[in-house]
């Protein structure tokens, strides 16, 4: 493949993954909070709070939730700043903004549909920005789509962990450490991280949690001068919006929650079972090319595929692949790319492309698609802090983690689990060891009672999320609603299955909700 090719290949894998989220998305009357729908608006303040509502403002949260949004024109969508406290619990003291994006409604606005790529750490702005893409028509006609930055990411106060140089060398890391020195770089890079965090700023990075996230998400909802949120999130917008059901269920609109994330699940149930939905997409990815491709590069045979990958690996591990750029492709960044296509099916080919210059000795395409994981700009730099957000949202909601020899006698469960993976996640278990940071927002169980229904959406071999999340999620939430997809990737809407589509846009546009347990 040349080199132009390979450029091609890794720039449309890069805007996939800005549609998929990657890690680890009505027709009543509601008061109007458009502008004109080309250039800047201004939204007065909501309606006052209902008497009897969820958790009505305090006196001192007042003025957040009556505070007016000034939207001004940024490209060909409108931008704006929401005001929020850094700590509910002292909402005099200091405040952060959020940064917002909206794309207005082409058509009768139904209302504002506030929207989540997952994560945690994506930045929402950039999710609404490609909102053309992201959602169809219908919804497009119907709703403001409005994405903002969670506190802690992109534009909303973004924790700083890591130098571009630090951070390069933490994804870099053998995840699979069987040197003492590579040891020492792995959980070097997770105290590193942990304590650049608080270094940078101990106040914000001890309050940069789901739960202060979703409380942020309901003061944007006043400040859209609505009386209920409608909501799509996708992988860990799922936990959010099950988070924000938890705490306002009367606040509660239109939910869809797609990819579901199992809020119950202690940590290492969470790994696990995240190895094993890699390990599906994995086998299903080279089952297509060994009974779909002739003369699949792979071979013959699907174990023999999986066989080939995994000495891939271990070559990689010994000898780095050199790469045009400079830097050496590494196996913890062939890891990246490699799980990286598996997110949505249309990208197996650049997964092949990616695996068949690797076997090559050519680390260029698998080095581009771990770059588009961790937002690596091409010039060196991070286009967000995606990767310093993550473990610092993840470990602060849950700080759990094993010390460093308590993984040999983890290994067993997880390589049964995910052969290919297996190690990886069971060393994964480490990464909260680094967390300085801790919250003071206690946990929550979440069945979100009293809310009206909320639709999960779940795909059979989705590798991010496991179908078995969202059924658990749905079952958890006293109004949840299955939606089942029959297909391979990462969440379920706007990815090829009609069934799907309809019933998420009949329930978000005309409030029609859908038979629990729809299989599409």
């Amino acid at each position: 493949m040349s080199a132009g090719a390979r450029r091609v290949v890794a720039l449309v894998l890069v805007a996939a993954l800005v549609l998929a989220g990657a890690g680890y998305l009505l027709l009543q009357a509601l008061p109007d909070d458009s502008g004109s729908a080309g250039g800047p608006a201004e939204v007065g303040p909501p309606p006052p709070v209902e008497s009897g509502s969820d958790q009505p403002p305090r006196r001192a949260l007042a003025r957040f939730y009556e505070q007016g949004l000034s939207w001004q024109a940024c490209g060909d969508a409108q931008c704006a700043r929401l005001e929020v406290p850094l700590d509910y619990a002292q909402p005099r003291g200091r405040t952060i903004e959020l940064a917002l994006l909206r794309v207005p409604a082409r058509g009768e606005r139904r209302a504002s549909l506030v929207v989540n790529p997952g994560g945690p750490g994506a930045p929402g702005t950039q999710y609404a920005a490609r909102a053309a893409d992201v959602f169809r028509d219908p919804l497009l006609a119907h709703y403001d789509v409005v994405g903002f930055d969670p506190r802690g990411t992109g534009r909303s106060a973004p924790v700083d962990c890591l130098s571009d140089a630090e951070l390069d060398a933490y994804l870099a890391a053998d995840p699979v450490p069987d040197t003492a020195a590579e040891r020492a770089d792995l959980v070097g890079g997770y105290r590193q991280l942990g304590r650049g965090c608080v270094r940078d700023d101990a106040m914000l990075a001890a309050h940069v949690s789901t739960i202060e996230a979703a409380r942020d998400m309901d003061v944007l909802r006043a400040a859209l001068g609505q009386r209920r949120l409608d909501y799509f999130g996708a992988s860990y917008g799922t936990k959010l919006g099950a988070t924000y059901a938890e705490l306002f269920p009367r606040r509660v609109g239109r939910l869809v929650l797609d990819g579901g994330v199992d809020v119950s699940l202690p940590s290492r149930e969470v790994s696990l079972e995240q190895a094993r939905g890699f390990e599906t997409a994995l086998r299903a990815y080279v089952q297509n090319c060994v009974e779909e491709v002739d003369d699949c590069f792979l071979g013959d045979s699907v174990e023999g595929g999986l066989d080939r990958i995994t000495r891939f690996l271990e070559e990689v591990d010994q000898q780095p692949l050199p790469t045009s750029s400079g830097r050496d492709l590494t196996v913890g960044l062939a890891f990246y790319g490699l799980i990286t296509p598996l997110y949505n099916r249309s990208n197996w080919y650049a997964l092949s492309a990616g695996l068949q210059s690797g076997f090559n000795g050519n680390g260029d395409l698998l080095l581009s698609f771990a770059d588009a994981y961790a937002s690596r700009g091409p010039g060196g730099g991070y286009t967000d802090n995606s990767s310093e957000a993550f473990p610092a949202i993840s470990c602060l909601d849950d700080p759990w983690s094993i010390r460093p020899g308590q993984v040999a006698a983890q290994v067993p469960d997880f390589r049964e689990a995910s052969p290919s993976f297996g190690e990886v996640f069971a060393w994964g278990l480490v990464g909260c060891s680094g967390q300085v940071a801790r919250s003071t927002e206690p946990p929550i169980e979440i069945d979100g009672a009293g809310a009206a229904p909320i639709v999960v959406v779940g795909t059979t071999r989705d590798p991010a999320t496991p179908f078995e999340w969202s059924v658990a999620l749905a079952d958890q939430l006293d109004s949840g609603v299955l939606v089942e997809r029959d297909g391979d990737g990462h969440t379920g809407y706007n990815a090829g299955n009609p069934c799907v589509d309809r019933a998420v846009e009949a329930y978000l546009v005309r409030g029609e909700v859908p038979e629990d347990g729809l299989a599409c």
